[in-house]
């Protein structure tokens, strides 16, 4: 019997959800390291949940260090099939103010030292990923969100970048003049292991600064995020309370089957330890 139904991934300054109940705390091993921190199972509105702070208790992992194989991982070990991720942004648009939540629904990948795959040692897949975030999960925030009465974005085009370092400005007026919106670290590769495990995955972005091109607006800095992230975190609890209870039963989105037609590398040919070590993800296709 699965253990929970939605995982939640933290970002920073969340580390728990209140109104959780029959709480209990597990620490767990994956063929791909520990997972960022201990993983607090629990019922939230009747929902079984699976909360990980993505940085770990106290802030402890970078965005380049974090071990989201391990945590994607460890969220399906556990029977989940939908992540809703919790994310402080920068705004790369007027319109989008520090304090308002958006709901991307497009990445452009600025990483460049982070394994982003399950795949390799043997074994090669190729999921689609046109859509990276899950429409029938958004759609879900979206709705959630809006109903506490907060300015909400439905959709936009998200930066992810490497970091630990903000963008020079130079930077930030090259993403603005791709049209993107907003600009964080974490949305990858948590959106891209989560459609290769076929778990649905969407973002709550937290707009907590305008991103260094704003000359007008104070300088982003750590302090600031963190102040305008302690305004916003009590409403993004209510907002998950509000979605976790919204899901549907049955997926029938493409999340749920990205594998299907994606496993290009011939059965008898991988790696016997790459099908045990993938077994959870793969297994429905590969024996």
């Amino acid at each position: 019997m699965a253990e929970a139904k939605v995982g939640i991934i933290g970002g920073t300054g969340l580390y728990e959800i209140e109104g959780m109940t029959d709480i209990k705390e597990i620490k767990m091993k994956t063929p791909f390291g520990d997972p960022s921190d201990a993983i607090t199972l629990g019922n939230l509105e009747e929902v079984k949940i699976a909360f990980l702070p993505r940085h770990g208790k106290g802030h402890r992992i970078s965005p380049t260090e974090l071990p989201a194989r391990a945590n994607i991982y460890a969220m399906k070990s556990l029977g989940v099939e939908w992540i809703i991720s919790v994310c402080t942004v920068g705004s790369l648009k007027e319109k989008i103010k520090p304090l308002d939540m958006v709901i991307p629904d497009q990445i452009i990948d600025r990483t460049r030292n982070r394994i982003n795959t399950f795949f390799g040692n043997g074994i090669v897949g190729h999921i689609a990923f046109a859509e990276p975030f899950c429409p029938i999960l958004s759609d879900i925030l979206y709705e959630s969100t809006h109903e506490t009465g907060i300015r909400v974005h439905d959709g936009g085009t998200c930066i992810v970048m490497e970091g630990p370092q903000f963008s020079t400005r130079a930077e930030s007026e090259l993403y603005r003049s791709w049209g993107a919106d907003i600009i964080f670290m974490t949305g990858l590769p948590e959106a891209k292991l989560a459609r290769e495990a076929e778990i649905c995955y969407a973002s709550l972005a937290i707009v907590t600064d305008y991103d260094c091109w704003n000359e007008v607006s104070e300088p982003v800095s750590a302090d600031m995020i963190i102040a305008n992230l302690k305004r916003s975190v009590e409403t993004a609890k209510k907002i998950l309370r509000n979605a976790v209870t919204s899901l549907p039963q049955k997926r029938d989105c493409n999340c749920a089957n990205a594998l299907e037609n994606a496993i290009i590398t011939s059965p008898e040919l991988i790696p016997e330890q790459v099908k045990k070590d993938l077994g959870l993800i793969i297994g429905k296709y590969i024996k």
